[in-house]
């Protein structure tokens, strides 16, 4: 997957190592070469996303695609979330959010703070792959701000 001719790195924060390890492989078998770059912990994932400082200023020219756990040691997905989504940085990287709840409330919450897809786990192979290629073609067309 490609941004505007920008390679794109996947940010996989995600805490159970069978899940991840399952994830990458979807990936994978979904033809997508890209790098995955694993966090099992929110703290760590935020310190790449938006920096230390929390600014947003280190992913103003990455293309990221963040595959996140809803369930995780440090602090809720819905909390990561909001801080991307609210960051002026950040808040145009698309978010799939993949966790083990259906709850109807919880995955309206995650469409109403931004998030792009939401997946329920164990994840459903084709529904995967579909998703991934659909954030594909959504990469295809996404224009750098600022240009």
């Amino acid at each position: 997957m490609k941004a505007a001719g920008k390679e794109v790195t996947i940010v996989m924060i995600e805490d159970d190592e069978g899940h991840a390890r399952l994830i990458e492989k979807n990936v994978r078998r979904a033809g997508v070469s890209n790098d995955i770059v694993p966090f099992t912990n929110g703290t760590d994932a935020l310190d790449f996303i938006l920096g230390a400082d929390r600014s947003g200023m280190a992913s103003s020219d990455r293309h990221l695609l963040i595959l996140l756990d809803l369930n995780l040691p440090d602090m809720s997905g819905i909390d990561i979330l909001e801080k991307v989504k609210s960051n002026p940085h950040a808040k145009r990287l698309p978010v799939v959010i993949l966790t083990t709840t259906d709850d109807e409330r919880e995955i309206q919450r995650c469409y109403d703070l931004g998030a792009n897809v939401y997946i329920t786990k164990p994840v459903d192979y084709d529904s995967f792959a579909h998703a991934i290629r659909q954030l594909g073609l959504f990469f295809s067309v996404m224009q750098i701000p600022g240009q």
